[in-house]
C-alpha cells in the first residue's frame, strides 16, 4: 500500500518536532506549571525567557532524556526576556540551528512544560529593533503559532526541527514573538561574561519638542529630545549638558524622539565617549559625553 503524499508531509512535520524535543527541556521556575527552555551548550548552558524564572533557588530543569538536574542562573536580560541557566551536565544534544527565516516560511512552536507539545504556523512578520522603557532587543519573529501555557522559552523551529529563535509570550501584549538566533547568540555571551546585558546610561529626563524652522532645515529633522534635568553627577552632566538643551543627534545617529535615543545607547556605547550634536539657544553644537552604565 502506497503512502499519501500528505502522510509523506505529515510525518515529515512530525519528525521535525521530534527533532527539536531533542533539545527542548522543562524549566520549573516558578509556582505554577513549568515552562520552557533550550539547550544551549552541551556543557549544560539553558537558554529560557527570564519571565518564568520567578524565583533564584530550588530551580529545576529536565532534559529530555527524562533527568531532571538542578540549575543555577547565570544571567538574566529583563530587557530582551531572556535568562541563561546553568545545570551540571556534559554531551548533551545540541539544536540545530535554521539559516535565513522569511515570511511565509512553516514554523512550529516547541514546549515541554512537561510532556513535549508542538503548535504549527507561519512567519507573519520580521522586525525590529524594539526600543522601549521595558524591552529593548535587536529583532523579533512574529509568527501565528498558538503559545499555551508553559512554551516560553522554548524554541521556534523550522519545518526540518531547526532553531530559528526563542519564544516568549511576554513580549507583546496578543502576539507571538520570538528572539532569533543571532540576538540569542549576543545576548547569552554577555549573560555568560557579565550576568547581564549593559546599556548605555546619560542620566537625563527629556520630552520631544519640535525644532525651529531654521534649524529643522538645517539638520534635515523636524523634532528633538530637550533636557528637562540632568542628573547631578550624571555623564550628561558631566560632559556639559545643561537643562533646557536640545538633543538631535548622539554618536552619529538621529535623535528625533526617546526611542532614537534609546537605541543609540547600545551596549557598544558603554564607557566610550559619544558626540551628543545640541540646539542650545538656537545654536548648533557637539559635545563629548561618556557613556555610563544602566543599572
Amino acid at each position: 500500500m502506497m503512502v499519501s503524499d500528505a502522510q509523506q508531509y505529515s510525518d515529515s512535520l512530525a519528525a521535525a518536532v521530534e527533532t527539536a524535543a531533542q533539545v527542548t527541556v522543562s524549566v520549573d521556575a516558578r509556582g505554577r506549571l513549568p515552562a520552557s527552555g533550550i539547550v544551549w551548550t552541551a556543557d549544560g548552558e539553558i537558554l529560557t525567557a527570564d519571565h518564568v524564572v520567578q524565583r533564584d533557588e530550588n530551580i529545576q530543569v529536565t532534559l529530555g532524556d527524562g533527568r531532571t538536574l538542578p540549575a543555577k542562573v547565570s544571567g538574566r536580560d529583563p530587557g530582551s526576556d531572556l535568562a541563561l541557566l546553568k545545570v551540571e551536565a556534559s554531551g548533551l544534544p545540541l539544536p540545530e540551528f535554521a539559516g535565513t527565516v522569511k515570511v511565509g516560511h512553516l514554523v512550529f512552536a516547541v514546549g515541554r512544560p512537561q510532556d513535549v507539545q508542538a503548535t504549527l504556523g507561519s512567519v507573519v512578520a520580521l522586525g525590529g529593533p524594539v526600543r522601549g522603557r521595558q524591552r529593548s532587543f535587536e529583532a523579533y519573529i512574529q509568527s501565528d503559532v498558538t503559545m499555551y501555557p508553559g512554551f516560553s522559552g522554548g524554541p521556534l523551529v523550522d519545518a526540518s526541527g531547526r532553531v530559528a529563535g526563542l519564544n516568549s509570550s511576554a513580549l507583546a501584549r496578543g502576539a507571538s514573538l520570538a528572539i532569533p538566533v543571532a540576538v540569542l547568540r549576543s545576548v547569552a555571551e554577555a549573560l555568560r561574561r557579565d550576568g547581564r546585558v549593559k546599556r548605555g546610561f546619560l542620566g537625563v529626563s527629556t520630552q520631544p519638542v519640535a525644532l525651529a524652522e531654521g534649524v529643522a532645515a538645517q539638520l534635515g529633522q523636524a523634532t528633538g529630545l530637550m533636557v528637562i534635568n540632568a542628573e547631578k553627577n550624571s555623564p550628561a552632566a558631566e560632559g556639559g549638558l545643561m537643562q533646557g538643551d536640545v538633543m538631535v543627534a548622539l554618536g552619529g545617529r538621529t535623535v528625533a524622539d526617546i526611542e532614537d535615543l534609546q537605541a543609540a545607547l547600545g551596549p557598544e556605547t558603554v564607557n566610550q565617549a559619544v558626540t551628543v550634536k545640541v540646539v542650545r539657544s538656537g545654536d548648533v553644537r557637539e559635545l563629548k559625553v561618556t557613556v555610563g552604565v544602566r543599572a
